[in-house]
């Protein structure tokens, strides 16, 4: 087994430590309340990134884990860390919604090399392969924007520079979806149900697996200036190459 695979594994057990606890929690955990932030928090979100925590420290404890109900403000991440998410979607999980995730990243060198993203109330696990060496061929040209469905999440602020490129994807793409979790954004670029996705000031966690998975898979992955995207982009983009291009310079017109 190579290291990528061994890390797969031990990925695997964790997320399914919190799939299956989540499977038997209470309505009681998702009573939800709000961060410094104004973000929405529930007492699951804490327990399952206990849960996963607990696990990776059991079968890999060289490598630290950085989960986002407990990461301090604005520290660099490590050369190697996990990268978790214990409740992508919160929002949607405080309301019975089925879109929300737990999302899983190993990174090495500042990059996420794998990701395991499980949708519980969906039943679907999406995962990078250890054995893929390169990018699917044939994915990541294409993509007119006149023609895409575009996933967009991270929106929930209101500030002008958001609504001014709201109004002007509007106007560009074929449709818009708002499905509230950018893991399940990626994992849709990644299995072709979008065409493209924004995610505005995504947080390392919250991108990180669906970031390796879309790689994987020959989509491009832009950050706000249009080069490649790098966790503390003010933006991601998504996709095909061509409509991620033009994602881009839709942002940069200010």
């Amino acid at each position: 087994m190579t290291g990528l695979q061994a890390y797969r594994s031990i990925a695997e057990r964790a997320v399914d430590e919190a799939v299956g606890w989540l499977s038997t929690a209470s309505d009681d955990w998702t009573a939800r309340r709000f961060k410094a932030s104004g973000e929405e928090v529930t007492d699951a979100d804490t327990e399952v990134e206990a849960r996963v925590t607990r696990v990776l420290a059991d079968l890999s404890p060289d490598v630290p884990v950085i989960g986002e109900e407990s990461a301090p403000e604005h520290d660099r991440l490590p050369e190697r860390c996990w990268l978790l998410d214990p409740i992508d979607g919160t929002m949607n999980f405080t309301r019975g919604a089925p879109m929300y995730a737990v999302s899983l990243a190993y990174v090495r060198g500042g990059a996420p090399v794998l990701g395991v993203i499980h949708a519980p109330a969906l039943a679907r696990r999406w995962a990078t392969d250890p054995l893929v060496t390169a990018p699917a061929a044939g994915t990541a040209g294409g993509g007119d924007l006149r023609r895409a469905v575009v996933g967009l999440s991270g929106t929930g602020s209101g500030a002008l520079p958001v609504r001014g490129f709201l109004g002007r994807l509007q106007e560009e793409a074929y449709r818009l979806r708002m499905q509230g979790s950018m893991a399940l954004d990626l994992v849709g670029v990644a299995e072709g149900w979008l065409d493209a996705c924004v995610c505005v000031a995504p947080k390392p966690w919250d991108v990180a697996a669906g970031v390796a998975l879309c790689r994987e898979r020959g989509r491009t992955v832009l950050g706000a200036a249009g080069e490649a995207f790098v966790f503390g982009s003010p933006l991601l983009v998504a996709g095909a190459a061509e409509s991620a291009r033009a994602l881009v310079e839709l942002w940069r017109r200010g």
